[in-house]
């Protein structure tokens, strides 16, 4: 019992000297407001947190997730192009480019991948 208190208390001390020299050794910096401001892509943290934003950062994470999940569906299938029927997966792989290309066409001619300021 006394072994397990004497390793707590000097891990204890080690900790509190090593924050103390920490904070001894530290560089000292000036704080200004433009500092502590949270940085936001996009965003002016001077203004109303309520004020409207535009939609398109909203756009490009939807359109980032779509494809980011492409990726994901489209790897495995080429692992699997040696065991499965090249006929069916010929279909399944031209099918969901294809949904993929109108996906993204109708985004385009919906003017949604275009910024307006």
């Amino acid at each position: 019992m006394i072994k397990i208190i004497i390793s707590i208390l000097m891990a204890s001390i080690v900790s509190m000297t090593l924050m103390m020299l920490c904070t001894i050794i530290s560089k000292k910096t000036m704080m200004d407001r433009e500092k502590m401001s949270p940085f936001e892509c996009g965003f002016d943290p001077k203004k109303s947190a309520r004020s409207p934003f535009s939609i398109q950062f909203f756009l490009i994470a939807i359109l980032f997730l779509i494809f980011d999940v492409e990726i994901t569906i489209i790897l495995p299938m080429i692992i699997t192009l040696k065991t499965s029927n090249i006929m069916s997966w010929s279909m399944t792989m031209i099918m969901f480019i294809t949904v993929l290309t109108l996906g993204l066409y109708y985004e385009w001619k919906n003017g949604m991948l275009e910024w307006t300021f």
